[in-house]
């Protein structure tokens, strides 16, 4: 969603990299070109500009130390700029903990109580979805199916009319369940009025929620600061949940919800998926933003989606130079469950500007296709495709061209090499162990 604010503020930056010193005259395109980045990403006015000044004072105010560039040093500015306008997100309240999701309807609400119920699940709580929606037709049956999915408790009763007794028997009900962390799922409406409000302020006085999380359409536009004031003023917000980061939308109002409410964003989801969804961390953000990467992010999210047991037979196997296309395949399939080719080199320094695109997913799919083309015997044993005829069968059954094969083919000798130039292995453990 930020990848035209990247693209902007990194070009901005760029223009110091040849200068001496940090002065007014030769940091003030770049001002120029960061409040420009900012507004056409959507930011507020006044957050932008309130931004661009900060960034200002402070880089006339440094003297630009010897071991860093001053173009480096600008970047470093912009980058403790960036994480104090997104602030401190504060951690979940201890157990039990009762929290209240409000927003408008087609902001992901639903889907999100079951994402944030599933991570809480991973935190050592015992999460229950309650649903209090009784005005969107299947809600209580989606919010059924999701925790279903993800393993959570649920409450729900679709005849109740009385949306404070059915938030009252299903807190009463999870708590006997043995509940430790209860998520309450309230109604949206297409835009703000006053019996939604009206119903928020009645379910925060009977529950006495310790959180209650606003969850923002990220590509909504400025128009979801404004809705994000008024629940903030109707009742008191403790955080943002940022939902459809994976959008095509400009998202600067992202950046000024925070900045304009003085509400902390506290999670955020970045695709449809269940395990898409994560703790927002201001550092890493500004990071992205800045094509800095997210390792750690990338780490985290590989521990928590790839099969521990698999990734160590791959290692013990690459340690011993015996990979073959059974093992590039489950490479491949792992990777997968990471996420797109994109949506990874997102995450790694200086690959965001490389724009990878469906043109490599989609040779990343031929890749694969080729290697099921192959029959078992053939998989574990590569040097059967020294045939022109098998590979000339694996092209068409793979529906690809004979040179993709070819080129695949080549893609693990040159592996295969890489591997046996670590000297059996012990080199490549070294460096397997400083990645782990």
């Amino acid at each position: 969603m930020l990848e035209g604010l990247t693209q902007r503020l990194t070009e901005s930056l760029r223009k110091l990299s040849g200068k001496s010193s940090l002065s007014e005259s030769n940091i003030a395109e770049s001002l120029e070109e960061i409040q420009r980045s900012l507004l056409a990403a959507d930011v507020h006015f006044r957050v932008a500009k309130d931004f661009v000044a900060k960034v200002k004072a402070e880089a006339l105010g440094q003297a630009v130390t010897q071991s860093v560039s001053p173009g480096q040093q600008f970047t470093k500015i912009v980058y403790d700029a960036l994480v104090a306008l997104f602030g401190d997100s504060p951690t979940l309240k201890s157990k039990p903990v009762h929290i209240l999701m409000v927003g408008l309807h087609g902001a992901g609400k639903t889907t999100t109580c079951a994402k944030l119920g599933r991570l809480l699940k991973k935190q050592g709580y015992r999460p229950a979805l309650i649903a209090c929606d009784l005005y969107r037709p299947a809600a209580i049956d989606q919010l059924r199916i999701l925790a279903h999915k993800e393993g959570l408790l649920f409450y729900g009763e679709p005849q109740n009319k009385d949306v404070l007794s059915m938030a009252q028997n299903g807190l009463t009900a999870m708590q006997a369940a043995g509940a430790d962390a209860f998520i309450f799922d309230t109604a949206g409406r297409l835009h703000i009025d006053a019996p939604l409000i009206n119903e928020i302020k009645q379910l925060r006085e009977r529950l006495a929620p310790e959180e209650i999380f606003f969850v923002a359409d990220s590509a909504l536009g400025q128009e979801s600061v404004h809705i994000c004031q008024t629940f903030h003023a109707a009742t008191p917000l403790t955080g943002i949940i940022l939902t459809k980061l994976d959008s095509d939308a400009r998202g600067g109002a992202a950046l000024s919800m925070k900045a304009m409410t003085q509400v902390p964003i506290r999670y955020m989801g970045h695709g449809e998926k269940a395990e898409d969804f994560s703790p927002f961390f201001a550092d890493r953000m500004a990071q992205r933003i800045l094509g800095m990467g997210d390792v750690v992010s990338l780490v985290e999210k590989a521990q928590d989606l790839l099969d521990q047991k698999e990734t160590e037979r791959l290692a013990a196997r690459m340690e011993k130079a015996e990979f073959d296309f059974e093992d590039m395949l489950s490479q491949m399939q792992q990777m997968k469950r990471i996420g797109s080719l994109g949506s990874i080199a997102k995450l790694l320094p200086g690959m965001s500007a490389l724009n990878v695109g469906e043109k490599e997913e989609l040779k990343l799919k031929h890749s694969e296709a080729i290697i099921k083309s192959m029959n078992p015997k053939e998989r574990r044993q590569p040097r059967l495709l020294e045939v022109s005829s098998r590979r000339s069968r694996i092209a068409k059954g793979a529906g690809v061209h004979l040179r993709e094969v070819n080129a695949l083919l080549k893609q693990y000798e040159t592996m295969k090499k890489f591997m046996k130039l670590f000297g059996g292995g012990s080199k490549l453990k070294s460096l397997m162990g400083k990645f782990k």
